[in-house]
C-alpha cells in the first residue's frame, strides 16, 4: 500500500524537466486506455510550463506520480487546468484531489481575477471542480481563444466538436468565475 504521506504536491520548476517524457507517456497511455480525448503536448510545451511554475508535480521519494498545468487565454481573462493525471500505482489513493487543489491555488495566485476553466468527459474531475466552486457551462461561457480550441484537434472526439459548431462536443465544460460568489465543500482534501 502507498504512504500517500510520503507524496510531494509541489510547484514544478527546472528541477523537474527530467519527467517531462514519463510525463506525456502516462497522459497518452491513459488517453487510449479510456478512449477519450486529450490534448496532445510537445515536451518543450510541458518544459516550458515547469519552467515558468505553471505546473504542478507530485513525486513520492523522486518518482513521478502526477501532473497539472495551467494554461493562460484571451489575455490572461481565463485560465485553464489541463493535463491532469496521476501515475497508475498511484491511483485510488486521493491523489488527483490533491493536484487539482494545488493546481487551482496556484492558478489564483497567479492570476485572482481570471475565470478558470476545465474540459473533461471524467465524472471524478466533475465533481473535484463541483468542490472547489465551478459549476458546468455551454462552451460559449469560455474562452473564445482560437489557439486553445485548436488544441481539440488531436481529440478523437474533434469531429463532433466541428458538427456542433464548436458549441457542442462529450467534454464538459466547468468554469469557476471569481466574481461569483462560491460554496466550496468542505470535502475538498487540502
Amino acid at each position: 500500500m502507498i504512504d500517500s504521506s510520503k507524496i510531494e504536491v509541489v510547484v514544478a520548476n527546472a528541477e523537474h524537466v527530467n519527467y517531462v517524457d514519463e510525463i506525456l507517456d502516462t497522459i497518452n497511455r491513459a488517453a487510449k486506455v479510456r478512449g477519450t480525448g486529450i490534448a496532445k503536448r510537445s515536451p518543450e510545451y510541458v518544459k516550458q510550463k515547469m519552467l515558468e511554475r505553471k505546473a504542478v508535480i507530485a513525486l513520492c521519494d523522486g518518482e513521478f506520480a502526477g501532473f497539472s498545468y495551467i494554461e493562460c487565454w484571451s489575455n490572461r481573462e481565463f485560465v485553464a487546468n489541463s493535463g491532469l493525471i496521476v501515475a497508475n500505482k498511484y491511483r485510488g489513493i486521493g491523489l488527483a484531489t490533491r493536484i487539482k487543489r494545488r493546481i487551482f491555488d496556484l492558478s489564483r495566485e497567479m492570476f485572482p481575477q481570471a475565470k478558470i476553466f476545465s474540459l473533461t468527459t471524467g465524472a471524478a474531475v466533475m465533481k473535484m471542480n463541483y468542490e472547489l466552486g465551478y459549476r458546468p457551462v455551454t462552451f460559449d461561457e469560455l474562452t473564445t481563444d482560437e489557439a486553445f480550441w485548436r488544441g481539440c484537434e488531436s481529440c478523437v472526439n474533434f469531429d463532433i466538436l466541428q458538427r456542433n459548431g464548436g458549441h457542442k462536443c462529450l467534454c464538459t465544460g466547468l468554469l469557476y468565475d471569481p466574481q461569483e460568489p462560491h460554496h466550496q465543500s468542505s470535502n475538498m482534501n487540502q
